[in-house]
């Protein structure tokens, strides 16, 4: 019991403590002053001190950055690691259709670190500027051709200050005589757009291609299917993320982000719209025939309204059997003038006509079951049936759904190599977003999957190893949280505490039961003992009984037997009883098994 009165004081005394300290933390927080005294500064100083020294979790491991170098053929690779813009080209182009204040492509970019960067020497492009167009682009070392190789598109992107509204995609600039990167804008010509989009709560990741028809020579967009996935997470944890894309000369692509997939599919199956027109169109010129009938149900011609169908009846009828409640005020209304309404010293009688009272409830209907004029209430008519109308049939003349005949499109074509796409020579930038700050960084296209999966290990891989090593633990968060809230450490110690608690309360309240020895002293009853004791008695009993028939089935055998021998010995005591003396007949009498005692075991 003192064990537990102690447990008791002790969780009381630390509640005490958490609701006093949490007390002063939101007075601290509301008043963000705090008047102490110089020597109990001092003090304090030296407590919290030696706290961080104690409590401080280890430091993490720090991760060296090394600039990634490529491990294979490339197209085109850019870390920005130079701290330069060296080799790319900002756009002095202005928009077409667009007011001249914001048509021209004058957003800033800038090669940075990132804002809270646990890789220190990784630089990147940044988009600096917010509500500007902004383009930006360079060569590859040589143009792509889309030939019998695959083609890998990967880049990083980090969304700093998170997204309002804006993009993050790159362009794959068509091979063309009229490129101009020093003119690149919205219209010129791309071969493939890939990458994250974003406008109010509609997350994308787009893969865009542009397909000529081989037909017309003129070139249409074929944007992928959505992906199934929740993008969300990509465009708001502020964390840098890995986009990449593949495109296989059997016409199937992979999107993935962070190297899982993400989307996947084949050109010829899942872009809209197919890149393939359909063989047959609906005919513009057939014509519906007219007396072509697509009613699959007809009123029945030969149904006849019945004689006792009034179609006149109302719906609703006066309740004959209503009768009007006791006290019903006839004479009074429902509504009258409010006594203590005034008009209003500004009420003009010529601009606002002659002043009434606002109508307030009758003050007299409140105790009356009613005020006017009693009506009977109204209830649905029984003899109610409604418009007549024939009911309806199948028809026999039904043709069903009209529809155009097909006939062959003109304009069809079967491009079964959509991975043949127009070769392109740059990339390109050219976004506008209302978000400033967006990170690019670790650019690669090339055709191998290892070569952009040893790209991603040492790019991105290495900021994924820093920011894990930067994250504290659990318990290195739960430290941090308590040096922020310091009454936090009374709830961690009664988390801890209140369990132990309730298993020592459990395990060490039971009922504690009186020894043997206390009820000898006394004649109290032992209900527990003194059950017991009845049952060993009462079996100790029953064994004593089967013991003892069976040394009385032993006798009874025995006796038989003895018996037996002794009617012999009669007889020969008989003939020897004249020869004998009276003392002998009574020594052979005594000898008898009739006389004998029985044997006790």
């Amino acid at each position: 019991m003192e064990l537990k009165w102690l447990l008791c004081v002790t969780l009381l005394a630390l509640g005490i403590l958490a609701v006093q300290a949490h007390d002063m933390d939101e007075d601290n927080d509301a008043d963000d002053v705090v008047d102490i005294e110089d020597d109990l500064d001092d003090g304090l100083e030296e407590v919290e001190e030696s706290k961080s020294e104690t409590s401080s979790p280890p430091p993490a491991p720090k991760v060296t950055y090394r600039p990634p170098v490529p491990t294979g053929e490339v197209y085109f690779v850019e870390s920005f690691d130079k701290g330069t813009l060296d080799g790319w080209i900002l756009s002095r182009a202005k928009k077409d259709d667009t007011d001249d204040e914001i048509a021209k492509y004058d957003g800033k970019w800038e090669v940075q670190d990132m804002k809270e960067t646990k890789l220190p020497g990784d630089k990147g492009l940044v988009m600096v500027t917010r509500a500007k167009h902004h383009a930006i682009s360079s060569k590859l070392s040589k143009p792509f051709v889309f030939d019998t190789k695959p083609l890998i598109i990967q880049y990083e992107v980090n969304f700093q200050n998170g997204i309002e509204c804006g993009g993050a995609y790159v362009k794959l600039l068509s091979k063309t005589p009229e490129l101009n990167l020093d003119q690149f804008h919205d219209k010129t010509p791309y071969t493939i757009m890939f990458g994250p989009d974003k406008c109010g709560e509609d997350y994308k990741l787009h893969f865009i291609f542009r397909h000529k028809n081989p037909k017309t020579g003129k070139y249409e967009e074929k944007h992928a299917k959505r992906p199934d996935a929740d993008l969300k997470t990509y465009f708001t944890d502020k964390k840098t993320h890995l986009y990449t894309l593949v495109l296989n000369p059997d016409n199937s692509f992979e999107i993935l982000v962070d190297q899982t997939v993400v989307n996947s599919g084949n050109l010829l199956n899942d872009m809209s719209p197919p890149v393939n027109p359909p063989r047959e169109i609906e005919d513009p010129n057939d014509q519906k025939p007219e007396d072509w009938d697509e009613r699959p149900k007809i009123p029945d011609p030969d149904a006849v309204k019945p004689d006792d169908w009034d179609e006149d009846a109302p719906a609703k009828i006066a309740d004959e059997n209503a009768v009007k409640p006791e006290g019903w005020l006839d004479d009074e209304p429902e509504y009258v003038a409010d006594p203590d309404a005034e008009k209003p010293e500004d009420w003009d009688e010529d601009m606002d006509g002659e002043w009434e009272a606002p109508q307030i409830a009758n003050p007299k209907c409140e105790a009356a079951p009613g005020c006017g004029t009693w009506q009977r209430p109204m209830i649905d008519n029984p003899n109610y049936k409604g418009k007549w109308k024939p009911p309806m049939i199948d028809n026999v003349n039904y043709q069903g759904i009209w529809k155009p005949r097909k006939i062959p499109n003109p304009d069809f074509f079967e491009d079964l190599e959509p991975f043949k796409m127009t070769p392109f020579s740059a990339v390109g930038l050219e976004l506008w977003s209302m978000t400033s700050d967006i990170f690019f960084d670790n650019f690669i296209i090339c055709t191998e999957r290892a070569v952009a999966d040893d790209w991603a290990s040492d790019g991105w891989g290495l900021k994924k190893a820093a920011d894990g090593a930067a994250e504290p633990g659990v318990v290195g968060q739960m430290m941090a949280a308590a040096e922020e809230r310091p009454w936090l450490w009374v709830v961690y110690i009664l988390t801890v505490a209140l369990p132990v608690f309730l298993v020592v309360l459990f395990c060490c309240s039971g009922k504690k039961q009186p020894s043997a020895a206390e009820y000898k002293k006394t004649d109290a009853p032992q209900p527990d003992v003194v059950d017991d004791e009845k049952e060993e008695e009462k079996d100790k009993g029953e064994k004593e009984e089967e013991e003892e028939e069976e040394d009385t089935n032993e006798e009874k055998l025995g006796s038989d037997a003895d018996l037996g021998s002794a009617s012999q010995e009669e007889e020969e005591e008989e003939e020897e009883e004249d020869r004998k003396p009276a003392s002998e007949e009574e020594e052979t009498v005594n000898r008898s098994p009739r006389n004998r005692k029985p044997r006790k075991d």
